[in-house]
Protein backbone atom coordinates (compact mmCIF):
# COMPACT_ATOMS: atom_id res chain seq x y z
CA UNK A 1 0.00 0.00 0.00
CA UNK A 2 2.61 1.96 0.29
CA UNK A 3 4.52 2.07 -3.16
CA UNK A 4 1.43 3.70 -5.02
CA UNK A 5 2.14 7.27 -3.19
CA UNK A 6 5.95 6.59 -3.60
CA UNK A 7 5.64 5.50 -7.68
CA UNK A 8 3.43 8.95 -7.71
CA UNK A 9 6.19 11.09 -6.09
CA UNK A 10 8.98 9.66 -8.27
CA UNK A 11 6.24 10.58 -11.32
CA UNK A 12 5.57 13.68 -10.42
CA UNK A 13 9.55 14.09 -9.78
CA UNK A 14 10.08 13.45 -13.31
CA UNK A 15 7.59 15.99 -14.52
CA UNK A 16 8.67 18.63 -12.73
CA UNK A 17 12.99 18.02 -14.18
CA UNK A 18 11.37 17.58 -17.66
CA UNK A 19 9.38 21.08 -17.70
CA UNK A 20 12.75 22.22 -15.94
CA UNK A 21 14.32 20.72 -19.17
CA UNK A 22 12.25 22.09 -21.48
CA UNK A 23 12.31 25.52 -20.33
CA UNK A 24 16.01 26.18 -20.30
CA UNK A 25 16.57 24.85 -23.90
CA UNK A 26 16.36 28.29 -26.08
CA UNK A 27 14.52 28.12 -29.65
CA UNK A 28 16.88 27.69 -32.51
CA UNK A 29 18.12 30.50 -34.23
CA UNK A 30 16.21 31.37 -37.82
CA UNK A 31 18.20 30.41 -40.59
CA UNK A 32 20.82 32.29 -42.13
CA UNK A 33 20.40 32.83 -46.16
CA UNK A 34 21.78 34.88 -48.85
CA UNK A 35 19.84 37.22 -50.68
CA UNK A 36 20.49 39.45 -53.32
CA UNK A 37 18.60 42.93 -53.79
CA UNK A 38 16.59 43.32 -56.89
CA UNK A 39 17.14 46.12 -58.98
CA UNK A 40 15.17 47.30 -61.93
CA UNK A 41 17.67 47.64 -65.33
CA UNK A 42 17.48 47.78 -68.94
CA UNK A 43 19.20 44.68 -70.62
CA UNK A 44 20.09 43.31 -74.08
CA UNK A 45 17.21 41.61 -76.00
CA UNK A 46 19.22 38.64 -77.21
CA UNK A 47 18.00 34.95 -78.33
CA UNK A 48 20.09 31.76 -79.50
CA UNK A 49 19.36 30.54 -82.74
CA UNK A 50 20.90 27.16 -84.57
CA UNK A 51 21.53 28.35 -87.88
CA UNK A 52 22.58 26.92 -91.56
CA UNK A 53 24.71 28.79 -93.36
CA UNK A 54 24.48 29.66 -97.27
CA UNK A 55 26.36 30.94 -100.57
CA UNK A 56 25.44 34.71 -101.12
CA UNK A 57 25.33 33.97 -105.19
CA UNK A 58 25.05 30.29 -106.30
CA UNK A 59 24.85 29.47 -109.91
CA UNK A 60 24.76 26.42 -111.18
CA UNK A 61 26.98 25.51 -114.77
CA UNK A 62 25.37 23.44 -117.30
CA UNK A 63 25.46 22.57 -120.71
CA UNK A 64 23.37 24.41 -122.83
CA UNK A 65 23.86 22.59 -126.39
CA UNK A 66 24.66 19.04 -127.23
CA UNK A 67 28.10 17.55 -127.55
CA UNK A 68 31.06 15.83 -126.56
CA UNK A 69 33.10 17.59 -123.42
CA UNK A 70 36.37 18.76 -124.81
CA UNK A 71 38.47 19.78 -122.03
CA UNK A 72 38.24 21.96 -118.48
CA UNK A 73 39.65 25.52 -118.96
CA UNK A 74 39.58 26.26 -115.11
CA UNK A 75 41.13 25.10 -111.09
CA UNK A 76 38.69 23.35 -109.33
CA UNK A 77 38.01 25.24 -106.13
CA UNK A 78 39.50 28.49 -107.09
CA UNK A 79 38.46 32.00 -108.15
CA UNK A 80 36.62 32.82 -111.21
CA UNK A 81 35.49 35.67 -112.44
CA UNK A 82 32.43 36.82 -114.72
CA UNK A 83 32.74 35.39 -118.36
CA UNK A 84 35.84 33.50 -117.60
CA UNK A 85 35.95 30.43 -119.83
CA UNK A 86 35.09 27.05 -117.87
CA UNK A 87 34.59 24.04 -120.55
CA UNK A 88 34.59 23.97 -123.89
CA UNK A 89 31.80 21.30 -125.87
CA UNK A 90 33.43 20.17 -129.06
CA UNK A 91 32.39 22.97 -131.93
CA UNK A 92 32.49 21.36 -135.21
CA UNK A 93 28.63 20.33 -135.81
CA UNK A 94 27.79 24.33 -134.61
CA UNK A 95 30.28 25.47 -136.66
CA UNK A 96 29.41 23.64 -139.82
CA UNK A 97 25.57 24.37 -138.98
CA UNK A 98 26.41 28.07 -138.89
CA UNK A 99 28.24 28.29 -142.34
CA UNK A 100 25.37 26.53 -144.04
CA UNK A 101 23.21 29.24 -142.79
CA UNK A 102 25.50 31.47 -143.33
CA UNK A 103 25.59 30.17 -147.52
CA UNK A 104 21.69 30.43 -147.49
CA UNK A 105 21.34 33.59 -146.26
CA UNK A 106 23.96 34.83 -149.20
CA UNK A 107 21.87 33.03 -151.27
CA UNK A 108 18.20 34.57 -150.33
CA UNK A 109 20.14 38.19 -150.26
CA UNK A 110 21.23 37.49 -154.15
CA UNK A 111 18.00 36.90 -155.05
CA UNK A 112 16.27 39.95 -152.68
CA UNK A 113 18.66 42.03 -155.24
CA UNK A 114 17.73 40.58 -158.01
CA UNK A 115 13.97 41.06 -157.18
CA UNK A 116 14.38 44.71 -155.77
CA UNK A 117 16.03 45.73 -159.36
CA UNK A 118 13.06 44.17 -161.37
CA UNK A 119 10.53 45.55 -159.53
CA UNK A 120 12.10 49.26 -159.37
CA UNK A 121 12.37 48.95 -163.34
CA UNK A 122 8.78 47.91 -163.97
CA UNK A 123 8.01 50.51 -161.49
CA UNK A 124 9.46 53.10 -163.94
CA UNK A 125 8.46 51.27 -167.38
CA UNK A 126 4.46 51.82 -165.97
CA UNK A 127 3.51 55.13 -166.51
CA UNK A 128 5.01 54.77 -170.56
CA UNK A 129 2.76 51.71 -170.82
CA UNK A 130 5.52 49.30 -171.31
CA UNK A 131 4.58 46.88 -168.57
CA UNK A 132 1.24 46.00 -166.92
CA UNK A 133 0.13 46.70 -163.67
CA UNK A 134 -0.50 43.34 -162.85
CA UNK A 135 3.45 42.88 -163.85
CA UNK A 136 4.70 45.45 -161.41
CA UNK A 137 2.59 43.78 -158.50
CA UNK A 138 4.17 40.92 -159.03
CA UNK A 139 7.68 42.34 -159.26
CA UNK A 140 6.51 43.94 -156.01
CA UNK A 141 5.33 40.80 -154.51
CA UNK A 142 8.87 38.58 -155.17
CA UNK A 143 10.40 41.83 -153.43
CA UNK A 144 8.95 42.00 -150.89
CA UNK A 145 8.56 37.62 -150.20
CA UNK A 146 12.80 38.34 -150.82
CA UNK A 147 12.84 40.71 -148.01
CA UNK A 148 11.59 39.00 -145.55
CA UNK A 149 12.95 35.66 -146.63
CA UNK A 150 16.45 37.66 -145.58
CA UNK A 151 15.32 38.29 -142.17
CA UNK A 152 14.50 34.69 -141.63
CA UNK A 153 18.25 33.58 -143.01
CA UNK A 154 19.33 36.24 -140.47
CA UNK A 155 17.27 35.07 -137.57
CA UNK A 156 18.77 31.74 -138.36
CA UNK A 157 22.20 32.90 -138.83
CA UNK A 158 22.18 34.36 -135.13
CA UNK A 159 20.61 31.19 -134.06
CA UNK A 160 23.46 29.06 -135.10
CA UNK A 161 26.42 31.43 -134.01
CA UNK A 162 24.44 31.72 -130.59
CA UNK A 163 24.74 27.93 -129.77
CA UNK A 164 28.11 27.97 -131.60
CA UNK A 165 29.12 30.19 -128.84
CA UNK A 166 27.18 28.53 -126.25
CA UNK A 167 30.47 25.51 -127.03
CA UNK A 168 32.07 27.86 -124.68
CA UNK A 169 30.90 27.41 -121.24
CA UNK A 170 31.87 30.43 -119.20
CA UNK A 171 30.66 31.42 -115.33
CA UNK A 172 27.84 33.23 -114.76
CA UNK A 173 28.65 34.57 -111.81
CA UNK A 174 32.40 35.97 -110.08
CA UNK A 175 32.74 33.24 -106.81
CA UNK A 176 35.14 30.16 -106.01
CA UNK A 177 34.57 27.24 -108.99
CA UNK A 178 33.78 24.02 -107.29
CA UNK A 179 34.64 20.18 -108.80
CA UNK A 180 33.80 19.09 -111.90
CA UNK A 181 31.12 17.30 -112.43
CA UNK A 182 31.78 15.53 -116.33
CA UNK A 183 35.06 14.77 -117.30
CA UNK A 184 36.40 15.41 -120.88
CA UNK A 185 35.22 13.05 -123.41
CA UNK A 186 31.88 12.62 -121.80
CA UNK A 187 28.67 13.19 -123.96
CA UNK A 188 26.32 16.48 -122.62
CA UNK A 189 22.94 17.59 -123.21
CA UNK A 190 20.99 20.46 -123.30
CA UNK A 191 17.78 21.26 -121.88
CA UNK A 192 14.64 20.71 -124.12
CA UNK A 193 11.67 22.44 -123.64
CA UNK A 194 9.86 19.20 -125.67
CA UNK A 195 11.24 17.06 -122.67
CA UNK A 196 11.31 19.28 -120.08
CA UNK A 197 14.60 17.97 -118.67
CA UNK A 198 17.61 19.82 -117.65
CA UNK A 199 21.31 20.76 -118.84
CA UNK A 200 23.91 18.26 -118.12
CA UNK A 201 25.36 19.98 -114.47
CA UNK A 202 28.77 20.33 -115.34
CA UNK A 203 29.51 22.65 -112.10
CA UNK A 204 28.97 25.36 -109.57
CA UNK A 205 30.39 28.76 -108.52
CA UNK A 206 29.26 29.92 -106.15
CA UNK A 207 29.86 33.65 -103.60
CA UNK A 208 31.01 33.23 -100.12
CA UNK A 209 31.98 36.76 -99.37
CA UNK A 210 29.51 37.54 -97.90
CA UNK A 211 27.51 34.96 -96.42
CA UNK A 212 23.71 34.44 -95.62
CA UNK A 213 23.21 32.51 -92.56
CA UNK A 214 19.35 30.92 -92.77
CA UNK A 215 17.38 29.97 -89.38
CA UNK A 216 13.66 29.78 -87.71
CA UNK A 217 12.18 31.37 -85.24
CA UNK A 218 8.62 30.10 -83.65
CA UNK A 219 5.59 31.91 -84.30
CA UNK A 220 4.87 31.73 -80.46
CA UNK A 221 8.31 33.65 -79.59
CA UNK A 222 7.76 36.20 -82.22
CA UNK A 223 4.20 36.90 -80.62
CA UNK A 224 6.01 37.29 -77.15
CA UNK A 225 8.52 39.74 -78.84
CA UNK A 226 5.97 41.75 -80.47
CA UNK A 227 3.52 42.19 -77.49
CA UNK A 228 6.87 43.35 -75.33
CA UNK A 229 7.05 46.03 -78.11
CA UNK A 230 3.57 46.93 -77.58
CA UNK A 231 3.59 47.17 -73.67
CA UNK A 232 6.73 49.30 -73.65
CA UNK A 233 9.12 46.68 -72.24
CA UNK A 234 11.32 46.17 -75.88
CA UNK A 235 12.66 48.33 -77.97
CA UNK A 236 13.41 46.22 -81.37
CA UNK A 237 15.46 47.69 -83.42
CA UNK A 238 15.44 48.32 -87.16
CA UNK A 239 15.88 44.81 -89.15
CA UNK A 240 18.60 46.22 -91.01
CA UNK A 241 20.13 47.42 -87.34
CA UNK A 242 19.67 43.47 -86.10
CA UNK A 243 23.09 41.97 -84.86
CA UNK A 244 23.76 38.64 -85.28
CA UNK A 245 26.50 37.12 -83.49
CA UNK A 246 28.32 33.62 -84.52
CA UNK A 247 29.59 30.50 -83.10
CA UNK A 248 31.81 28.31 -85.30
CA UNK A 249 30.97 24.75 -84.71
CA UNK A 250 34.66 24.10 -82.73
CA UNK A 251 32.61 26.43 -80.30
CA UNK A 252 34.99 29.76 -80.75
CA UNK A 253 33.74 33.52 -81.72
CA UNK A 254 33.48 34.19 -85.67
CA UNK A 255 34.75 37.89 -85.10
CA UNK A 256 32.91 39.71 -87.89
CA UNK A 257 29.11 40.29 -86.84
CA UNK A 258 26.42 40.05 -89.33
CA UNK A 259 23.13 41.80 -89.70
CA UNK A 260 19.61 40.82 -89.93
CA UNK A 261 18.32 41.33 -93.42
CA UNK A 262 15.12 39.48 -93.99
CA UNK A 263 12.16 38.47 -92.14
CA UNK A 264 9.54 35.93 -93.92
CA UNK A 265 5.75 37.55 -93.61
CA UNK A 266 4.19 33.89 -93.57
CA UNK A 267 4.46 31.03 -90.91
CA UNK A 268 5.19 27.48 -92.10
CA UNK A 269 2.51 25.54 -91.81
CA UNK A 270 4.38 22.51 -90.63
CA UNK A 271 6.70 23.61 -88.17
CA UNK A 272 5.05 26.56 -86.65
CA UNK A 273 8.09 28.93 -87.46
CA UNK A 274 9.18 31.90 -89.67
CA UNK A 275 12.18 31.96 -91.66
CA UNK A 276 14.92 34.91 -91.18
CA UNK A 277 18.22 35.55 -92.44
CA UNK A 278 21.16 37.30 -91.77
CA UNK A 279 24.16 38.77 -93.89
CA UNK A 280 27.37 38.29 -92.78
CA UNK A 281 30.80 39.17 -93.95
CA UNK A 282 33.25 36.03 -95.14
CA UNK A 283 36.72 37.75 -96.65
CA UNK A 284 38.70 34.46 -95.17
CA UNK A 285 36.29 32.56 -95.90
CA UNK A 286 35.98 30.34 -92.66
CA UNK A 287 32.65 29.77 -93.75
CA UNK A 288 31.27 27.52 -96.00
CA UNK A 289 28.00 26.60 -97.36
CA UNK A 290 26.10 23.81 -95.35
CA UNK A 291 27.60 24.70 -92.14
CA UNK A 292 25.74 24.64 -88.63
CA UNK A 293 26.55 27.53 -86.28
CA UNK A 294 24.84 28.84 -83.42
CA UNK A 295 23.79 32.74 -83.17
CA UNK A 296 23.17 35.14 -80.63
CA UNK A 297 20.42 37.66 -81.83
CA UNK A 298 20.13 41.31 -80.30
CA UNK A 299 16.92 42.29 -80.74
CA UNK A 300 17.14 45.27 -79.20
CA UNK A 301 17.00 46.78 -75.82
CA UNK A 302 14.45 45.23 -72.77
CA UNK A 303 13.85 47.54 -69.85
CA UNK A 304 12.17 47.10 -66.91
CA UNK A 305 13.46 43.90 -65.87
CA UNK A 306 14.97 42.30 -63.46
CA UNK A 307 18.40 40.15 -63.44
CA UNK A 308 18.23 37.37 -60.63
CA UNK A 309 21.00 34.47 -60.38
CA UNK A 310 19.39 31.08 -61.96
CA UNK A 311 19.66 29.07 -58.81
CA UNK A 312 17.14 31.80 -56.99
CA UNK A 313 14.31 30.65 -59.58
CA UNK A 314 12.39 27.99 -58.95
CA UNK A 315 9.70 26.18 -60.36
CA UNK A 316 6.87 23.96 -59.55
CA UNK A 317 3.52 22.80 -61.04
CA UNK A 318 2.08 26.57 -60.62
CA UNK A 319 5.27 27.39 -62.49
CA UNK A 320 8.56 30.08 -62.10
CA UNK A 321 8.58 31.39 -57.77
CA UNK A 322 10.97 33.04 -55.61
CA UNK A 323 11.25 33.10 -52.07
CA UNK A 324 11.99 36.76 -50.89
CA UNK A 325 12.33 37.81 -46.73
CA UNK A 326 10.47 40.35 -46.13
CA UNK A 327 10.65 43.38 -44.05
CA UNK A 328 9.72 42.01 -41.12
CA UNK A 329 12.02 39.06 -41.41
CA UNK A 330 9.96 36.53 -42.60
CA UNK A 331 9.81 34.46 -45.62
CA UNK A 332 7.58 35.03 -48.24
CA UNK A 333 6.78 33.54 -52.04
CA UNK A 334 6.45 35.52 -55.22
CA UNK A 335 5.41 34.18 -58.71
CA UNK A 336 7.01 35.54 -61.32
CA UNK A 337 7.42 35.27 -64.89
CA UNK A 338 11.38 34.63 -66.48
CA UNK A 339 11.08 33.59 -70.17
CA UNK A 340 14.70 34.72 -71.16
CA UNK A 341 18.55 33.96 -69.56
CA UNK A 342 21.42 36.15 -69.71
CA UNK A 343 24.75 34.72 -68.84
CA UNK A 344 23.98 32.59 -65.34
CA UNK A 345 21.03 35.23 -64.64
CA UNK A 346 17.18 34.53 -65.94
CA UNK A 347 15.41 38.05 -66.72
CA UNK A 348 12.22 38.31 -64.34
CA UNK A 349 9.65 40.52 -66.69
CA UNK A 350 7.14 40.29 -63.71
CA UNK A 351 6.04 39.45 -60.20
CA UNK A 352 9.00 41.31 -58.71
CA UNK A 353 9.08 44.78 -57.05
CA UNK A 354 12.39 46.68 -56.82
CA UNK A 355 14.30 46.48 -53.55
CA UNK A 356 13.43 43.14 -52.78
CA UNK A 357 15.70 40.85 -51.41
CA UNK A 358 15.28 37.59 -53.24
CA UNK A 359 16.63 34.14 -51.67
CA UNK A 360 20.07 33.10 -53.63
CA UNK A 361 21.40 29.93 -50.93
CA UNK A 362 19.51 28.39 -48.03
CA UNK A 363 16.53 28.04 -50.44
CA UNK A 364 16.01 24.53 -48.95
CA UNK A 365 16.45 25.27 -45.51
CA UNK A 366 13.46 28.24 -45.04
CA UNK A 367 9.84 27.95 -45.62
CA UNK A 368 7.08 30.29 -46.30
CA UNK A 369 6.09 32.73 -43.27
CA UNK A 370 8.95 31.51 -40.93
CA UNK A 371 11.80 33.79 -40.19
CA UNK A 372 15.06 34.09 -41.59
CA UNK A 373 18.34 35.87 -41.38
CA UNK A 374 19.61 37.76 -44.88
CA UNK A 375 22.95 38.47 -45.69
CA UNK A 376 24.09 39.46 -48.96
CA UNK A 377 24.97 36.93 -51.53
CA UNK A 378 28.24 36.82 -53.20
CA UNK A 379 28.65 36.00 -57.01
CA UNK A 380 31.28 32.61 -57.30
CA UNK A 381 33.72 35.04 -59.42
CA UNK A 382 33.92 37.08 -56.59
CA UNK A 383 34.10 34.96 -53.75
CA UNK A 384 37.19 32.95 -55.51
CA UNK A 385 39.16 36.16 -55.76
CA UNK A 386 38.58 36.99 -52.07
CA UNK A 387 40.88 36.51 -49.49
CA UNK A 388 41.20 33.77 -47.00
CA UNK A 389 39.70 35.60 -44.30
CA UNK A 390 37.45 37.03 -46.51
CA UNK A 391 36.27 33.64 -48.35
CA UNK A 392 35.74 32.46 -44.92
CA UNK A 393 33.39 34.70 -44.03
CA UNK A 394 31.69 34.17 -46.69
CA UNK A 395 31.47 30.67 -46.26
CA UNK A 396 29.96 31.17 -42.37
CA UNK A 397 27.58 33.79 -44.18
CA UNK A 398 26.47 30.46 -46.35
CA UNK A 399 26.24 27.92 -43.80
CA UNK A 400 23.15 27.77 -41.57
CA UNK A 401 23.38 26.97 -37.91
CA UNK A 402 23.31 23.98 -36.93
CA UNK A 403 19.70 23.36 -34.90
CA UNK A 404 18.58 20.50 -32.84
CA UNK A 405 16.56 18.02 -34.37
CA UNK A 406 12.65 19.04 -34.37
CA UNK A 407 9.92 16.11 -33.77
CA UNK A 408 7.87 15.66 -36.76
CA UNK A 409 4.83 16.45 -35.13
CA UNK A 410 5.83 19.99 -34.51
CA UNK A 411 7.06 20.52 -38.30
CA UNK A 412 4.84 20.91 -41.02
CA UNK A 413 7.14 18.96 -43.70
CA UNK A 414 9.78 16.33 -43.88
CA UNK A 415 12.61 17.47 -41.62
CA UNK A 416 16.14 18.73 -44.07
CA UNK A 417 20.07 18.94 -43.01
CA UNK A 418 21.57 21.87 -43.14
CA UNK A 419 23.92 22.34 -46.53
CA UNK A 420 26.18 24.58 -47.00
CA UNK A 421 25.22 27.02 -49.96
CA UNK A 422 29.15 27.68 -50.68
CA UNK A 423 29.72 24.50 -52.02
CA UNK A 424 29.08 23.25 -55.30
CA UNK A 425 26.96 20.37 -54.19
CA UNK A 426 24.61 22.92 -52.48
CA UNK A 427 24.34 25.12 -54.77
CA UNK A 428 22.98 22.48 -57.17
CA UNK A 429 20.53 21.50 -54.71
CA UNK A 430 19.46 25.13 -54.47
CA UNK A 431 17.81 24.63 -57.84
Amino acid sequence: MKSRPRRASLSYLCLIVLAACSKSVPPPPPPQVAVVRAQMQSVPLERQFVGRLSAYYSANVTARVSGVLLRRTYAEGTPVRAGQLLFEIDPVFYRAQLNNDLALLAEDQATYVNDHITAVRNRKLLPVGSVSQQTVDNSNAAERSAAAKVKADEATVESARVSLNYTRVTAPISGIAGQQQVTAGAVVGSSTSDTGGSGTLLTTVQQLDPMYVNFTISSADLATLQQSQINGSVNLQQQNKTTVQIGLPNRTAYGTAGTLDFSDVTVNAATGSINLRALVGNPQRRLLPGMYVTLSVNFGQQNNVFLIPQQAVQRDTVGAYVLVVGADGKVARKDVEAPNSLGNNWVVTRGLADGDQVVVTGVQMVREGAPAKAVAWQPPAAASGASASGASTVAAAYTAPAAPAVPAASSSGPAVAPVSAASPASAGTAQ
